[in-house]
């Protein structure tokens, strides 16, 4: 196979893809449909033009057929008043009259037939059509069916696919928190230990200077006590030593 036999054969592939997923099968069976029922249609006014030119043909014989009465009335009327003349000429006008009767009626013959050939392929074609319609239906119902059905699949399975993401973020989301809640609790320890300083007790500069105030208040009250017990000469207990062991 040629270099272009092979490009032609693959942009055809790819041209009956792109076809195949822009296609709507429910519209193609809607214009064949609507193309049957102009074909239909089409019959039914060839039934129609057929029927107009039999009649035409109807009324022609009839007037014919009126004029050969009145030219046999008129070739007896002559016999009457002895006048075979005007009785031949009547009759032979007659004749004529009949011969294009016989035409009118060979001819009125085969467009009768005609007609009732088209009235019963038009009774075919319009069976054929309605069963073409029931048929174009139950076929767009499946189709519509499982087009939705189709798209409740992808819904689904795009609603899984991002179950899975949200499931994701919120292990990492439980993991973060976890985090944070062991650290919270370290620096609690760290701080309740002593080994690690409350910087928010400090924060206030105006506490912190009241807080030392006190500190100071209380060592000199102590010291004071203790002068007074020196100056009195009162001297201070004596610690208690621990005994020895023996």
């Amino acid at each position: 196979m040629g270099l272009m036999q092979r490009l032609s054969l693959i942009f055809k592939s790819k041209a009956s893809r792109a076809l195949d997923s822009a296609e709507d099968p429910r519209e193609t069976l809607d214009y064949s449909y609507e193309r049957q029922l102009d074909m239909l249609q089409q019959m039914r006014r060839g039934v129609a033009d057929v029927a107009t030119s039999r009649k035409r043909l109807e009324l022609q014989a009839q007037g014919l057929q009126r004029s050969a009465a009145k030219l046999e009335q008129q070739a007896k009327q002559a016999l009457d008043q002895n006048r075979e003349d005007l009785a031949r000429e009547a009759l032979s006008r007659r004749a004529g009259v009949m011969s294009q009767l016989a035409e009118l009626q060979v001819q009125h013959d085969q467009l009768k037939g005609e007609e009732n050939r088209l009235v019963d392929a038009s009774r075919r074609l319009e069976a054929k059509v309605q069963a073409f319609r029931t048929r174009k239906e139950t076929i767009k119902a499946s189709y519509s069916a499982a087009e939705a059905e189709t798209k409740v699949g992808e819904a689904l399975s795009g609603i899984s696919e991002e179950m899975g993401d949200v499931g994701m973020a919120m292990e990492r989301a439980e993991d973060k928190v976890a985090s944070m809640q062991a650290r919270s609790g370290a620096l609690d320890e760290l701080m309740a230990s002593g080994a690690l300083e409350d910087l928010s007790a400090s924060s206030d500069p105006l506490q912190a200077e009241l807080d030392r105030t006190s500190g100071t208040s209380q060592v000199d009250a102590e010291l004071a006590r203790l002068r007074g017990e020196l100056d009195s000469g009162g001297p201070p207990a004596a610690l208690e030593a621990p005994e020895e062991k023996r």
